[in-house]
């Protein structure tokens, strides 16, 4: 196969390989195997996750993302992705400063507010559960919120006591979640600053992630629930990031801003 360009972007340290399909050859999307070797941190260029930019449809989108996790499955959606998603297609000068974009989990829309700085529209959350029944995890709340992915929250007192490998792979594979599982984000609101810090165990990529937006966001919907934030709900990611989610709890919609940043561009080669 020829060199296939590529860009390598990050959105508050959650990051991602991005192919623009006119670069594939004949525009045929990639396989399992090769964007899991793609994303391979060592046999690879390394990501959380790789996203092809493909063409919308006329006169509904401007752009269609195709998100893969890092282990070369399908995915919902990718709310860091998705932001990045957007600056990618704005520097192909695919979009202006405005745009409508197709997921697998539906239309969303993306606004560039300026360099590495955006905000996309996330599917409406479903299956909001304030009180998910687990008695064989250690910890007395749990919550369930889907943001186009699915998610369990858990409000916690301390985020550097958990044995997150631990409890991340066997809440993520719950008999309760099966047979798909689901992303565990363990979240503590900080009473100094009034933001909301968060640790994700991403499935897809089975380990901890520096950022989640559709994690960040779907922890927005359900501390905004349970009344201990208001909208905009501000969320520090493990990596330092600052994301601002928006709840329109009349709507049920919600809006995602923080940074979409782009690391470094080449090519690769594939068998």
């Amino acid at each position: 196969m020829s060199a296939i360009a590529f860009v390598k972007m990050h959105g508050a340290g959650n990051d991602f390989v991005f192919i623009d399909q006119r670069d594939l050859p004949d525009q045929a999307l990639l396989n399992s195997e090769q964007i899991a070797t793609i994303c391979d941190r060592r046999l690879g260029i390394g990501g959380d996750g790789l996203i092809i930019i493909g063409p919308g449809r006329s006169g509904e989108s401007d752009f269609r993302m195709n998100y893969y996790n890092a282990d070369g499955g399908e995915a919902e959606m990718c709310g860091n992705g998705a932001r990045c998603s957007v600056a990618f297609a704005h520097a192909k000068n695919l979009i202006s400063e405005t745009c409508t974009f197709e997921t697998k989990a539906g239309l969303l829309t993306g606004e560039v507010h300026g360099s590495d700085d955006i905000t996309v529209s996330l599917t409406g959350w479903q299956g909001l559960d304030l009180a998910v029944d687990l008695p064989d995890s250690p910890w007395s709340q749990h919550c369930f919120c889907d943001t186009g992915v699915p998610h369990l929250i858990i409000p916690i007192d301390d985020l550097e006591a958990i044995d997150l490998p631990r409890w991340g792979q066997m809440l993520r594979h719950h008999d309760r979640f099966a047979p798909a599982g689901v992303n565990v984000n363990w979240v503590v609101l900080d009473q100094e600053s009034g933001e909301v810090l968060l640790r994700t165990y991403e499935r897809g990529v089975e380990g901890e992630t520096l950022a989640c937006g559709t994690g960040a966001s779907a922890a927005a919907v359900v501390l905004c629930q349970l009344k201990a934030v208001q909208s905009p709900v501000k969320v520090r990611t493990r990596g330092g990031d600052l994301l601002i989610i928006t709840v329109d709890f009349a709507t049920q919609g919600l809006w995602l801003r923080g940074p979409a940043v782009t690391s470094f561009c080449g090519t690769v080669r594939l068998s």
